[in-house]
């Protein structure tokens, strides 16, 4: 009754209504201005009441919460796969929200995943692959502007409580690329003393706050707990203004750890106890934006930087239905698990396998916020009503998948072509205590070589090569049917999208430079 004689005084209509039957009073103008004072002591009663239970959604901006996990498996998430794993406020998420199963990462690997995320553009037209290590001396180039630039330039708070690895501090600091506040690692967490293979020749890992080193080889068993509570009082924070909320959680890389409460309550052994806990911390989030009525004015999206970490067995995720995983181009590397939910936006409950990517984000958020995008070429697109499931169609022509420089795949459609080029794959000799495939008779190359085969040497891999491969992904998700002799003109036509590409981005196995590279950053020089 309230809210219907708040809309009528505020609309106007009741007035009138009310001097209709007010006839004997039509001499004196006393009851006309009784009646406005009334009306707009209702209108504002009610205006105070509404403020203080309910934001108003519609004229705020939206928040926005990126939960990014580290080497987390395709399978690893019902839903997705088949996994057994008890995450039920993912799947909670999920029903509130929608499942996102052609979603990409434009490298199947940590730096290289992150610098695409955050510029919107394909990691080597910012010059970063691989991932980064504590004798890095390149980062992403401060002329680059990125996604929380672009927001807090139109007045986000914003914050990141995880992973970095976007270059070291004070120089590559995300306090300079657009974050407010800082808790996290500057780079993986096997970059200490718990590598598992060079754990005698690792620095001790710094937990940073802010640009201060607060911590030396912090209680990694702890840094779920850690982030996720420092994420709930940002939020707690920041409920009256539009923020970012950046959660790229170091787990589950190797080496792998859950605290004591979450250690041993999947019984299904550490790996599963590790998604326990971010699952509760995605939980906590969640419950917090609820908590301050912020639930309907917040897009939240939980992904992966790419698949799991194949060679360290019960230590890593499962990559099933799809090929391989981490540090390739097959499905397993650059496909991940990904929820979005927005109540009222984003439909319910629904599955959208619509092919989008990292990249989209960039773009996506600045439409949603109408916040202005960069002046540099971006790759990503928005794909906003998409998400919201307005618009099925592919928002790109064509998903390119490059390898450092190397160029291994492009998706045309449900069509996906891999060009000739190595490969990793786990050694058969999987082991349950968190050591690479194969470990005691590996070799391992140093940390600076990050090519393949230093990567094969030091995590338990073999080095395969693949020919030309066509796979036609609406019939075989998991890559193992190579039709490229039944379909030519399909080839051919990819192979165009290919040259286009090589000569902007480059191409080292063709031995193409790319004409649009943008340099790295250097704090050397």
């Amino acid at each position: 009754m309230l809210r219907w004689l708040a809309e009528e005084c505020s609309s106007g209509h009741i007035l009138p209504r009310l001097l209709k039957h007010m006839q004997p009073f039509k001499n004196t103008s006393t009851p006309t201005r009784s009646l406005t004072a009334f009306c707009l002591s209702i209108t504002a009663m009610f205006a105070s009441h509404s403020t203080a239970a309910e934001p108003a959604t519609e004229s705020r901006q939206p928040n926005f919460v990126l939960i990014f996990t580290d080497d987390l498996g395709y399978g690893d998430i019902d839903g997705f796969g088949t996994s057994a794993i008890p995450t039920p406020n993912i799947q909670a998420l999920a029903e509130s929200g929608t499942r996102f199963t052609d979603f990409y990462v434009a490298q199947a690997v940590c730096t290289a995943s992150r610098a695409a995320l955050m510029s919107g553009c394909y990691a080597n037209r910012v010059g970063l692959a691989g991932a980064l290590n504590h004798k890095s001396a390149t980062g992403i180039n401060p002329d680059e502007v990125l996604l929380p630039e672009v927001l807090k330039q139109n007045g986000y708070a914003t914050a990141l409580f995880g992973k970095w690895h976007l270059g070291l501090s004070p120089y590559f600091s995300p306090l300079k690329n657009g974050f407010d506040e800082y808790l996290g690692i500057p780079y993986s967490n096997d970059n200490t003393k718990y590598h598992p293979v060079l754990f005698d020749s690792m620095p001790p890992l710094p937990l940073y706050d802010g640009d201060e080193v607060v911590e030396l080889d912090p209680d990694q068993s702890q840094l779920t707990r850690r982030l996720t509570e420092r994420s709930v009082k940002f939020i707690e924070k920041h409920a009256a203004e539009p923020f970012f909320l950046y959660v790229p959680h170091p787990m589950p890389h190797v080496p792998i750890f859950a605290s004591e409460k979450f250690d041993g309550v999947t019984k299904q052994g550490l790996y599963a106890d590790v998604i326990a806990e971010i699952d509760w911390s995605v939980g906590q989030i969640v419950e917090a934006l609820e908590r301050h009525n912020l639930r309907d004015d917040t897009l939240v999206i939980f992904t992966s930087d790419n698949g799991p970490f194949l060679s360290y067995g019960t230590h890593a995720g499962k990559s099933q239905p799809l090929r391989e995983g981490k540090l390739t181009c097959f499905e397993g590397g650059v496909r991940v698990p990904t929820v979005m939910s927005w109540p009222g936006k984003i439909p319910a409950g629904k599955r959208n396998d619509t092919p989008i990517m990292t990249i989209d984000l960039l773009p996506t958020l600045a439409k949603l916020s109408n916040s202005e995008l960069p002046t540099n070429k971006l790759d990503g697109v928005d794909v906003s009503r998409v998400i919201m499931g307005e618009d099925s169609d592919d928002p790109h022509e064509v998903l390119v998948f490059y390898s450092g420089k190397e160029l291994h795949a492009i998706r045309w459609g449900n069509w996906k072509l891999h060009f000739p080029h190595k490969y990793l794959t786990p050694n058969e000799d999987l082991r349950s205590d968190g050591k690479p495939a194969g470990f005691g008779k590996l070799k391992p190359k140093p940390i600076t070589q990050s090519g393949v085969e230093g990567i094969a040497s030091r995590h338990g891999y073999y080095v395969k090569e693949l020919p030309l491969s066509l796979y036609d992904l609406s019939q075989d998700i998991g890559e193992q049917k190579d039709v490229s002799a039944q379909h030519p003109d399909i080839v051919s036509k990819i192979v165009k999208f290919a040259e286009a590409y090589r000569k902007e981005l480059g191409d080292s196995l063709s031995g193409a430079n790319g004409s649009a590279l943008r340099p790295v950053g250097r704090n050397d020089r």
